[in-house]
């Protein structure tokens, strides 16, 4: 009787845990107002390949992914970076030690993908598998429905490279490091993203603080 009560209350404190991870995060408001002068930043802007292990706060997070493609125009639910013919076909994952989640721009919230840490899958590069924060940028060619095959890659790519190019200039601004790449097995990554068919990985991007 005592075991089948021990393995009952393991059972649900399992179930709680993966219940917990599998909850939508919700981001405090970007701040977005101050931040550098343009060309201070753009005075500023590296890409850096050292990383520091300490933590990315929610808000510093919740201002980066604003930064990268958030929502600016509330009414028209136009992005701060720009994309071909409106498509906003450019879905922005991060990965963090504690899982995988998709950027919900509209709800200013990460939805959960995969309690797994994808850090060490997300690049083929050392320092991916330590940056607190990896950006995994991908086109999802079915919104281009108005193109053909060859300029959905070309405008996936394009549009990704904004987002990135934002998220270099906040990161010049907040005063952190960040490398954009492309090379990753995306293939593996796309699976432990559970992407669709359709979604197509772009580029990846490390952000964190500058080692010490």
């Amino acid at each position: 009787m005592k075991k089948t009560i021990l393995i009952t209350l393991l059972l649900m404190s399992f179930i709680s845990y993966n219940f917990a991870q599998e909850k939508v995060v919700q981001l405090p408001s970007p701040r977005t107002d101050g931040g550098m002068p343009v060309m201070k930043a753009l005075k500023n802007r590296q890409t850096s390949r050292e990383f520091s292990n300490r933590k990315v706060s929610d808000q510093v997070l919740s201002d980066l992914l604003w930064a990268g493609f958030g929502i600016n125009r509330p009414d028209t639910k136009k992005r701060t970076a720009p994309s071909a013919m409106n498509y906003q076909e450019t879905d922005v994952y991060v990965i963090v030690a504690d899982g995988g989640y998709l950027y919900d721009a509209v709800k200013n919230s990460l939805i959960p993908v995969t309690s797994e840490d994808l850090r060490g899958i997300a690049g083929i590069q050392d320092f991916v598998k330590t940056a607190p924060v990896n950006i995994i940028l991908v086109s999802d060619y079915s919104r281009m429905t108005k193109s053909d095959e060859h300029m959905k890659e070309v405008f996936g790519m394009a549009d990704a490279a904004y987002v990135s190019g934002n998220l270099y200039i906040f990161c010049a601004s907040e005063g952190l490091a960040t490398g954009v790449r492309a090379g990753m097995d995306k293939e593996k990554l796309a699976k432990a993203l559970k992407l669709r068919p359709e979604q197509h990985i772009m580029l990846g991007q490390a952000v964190g603080y500058f080692k010490e």
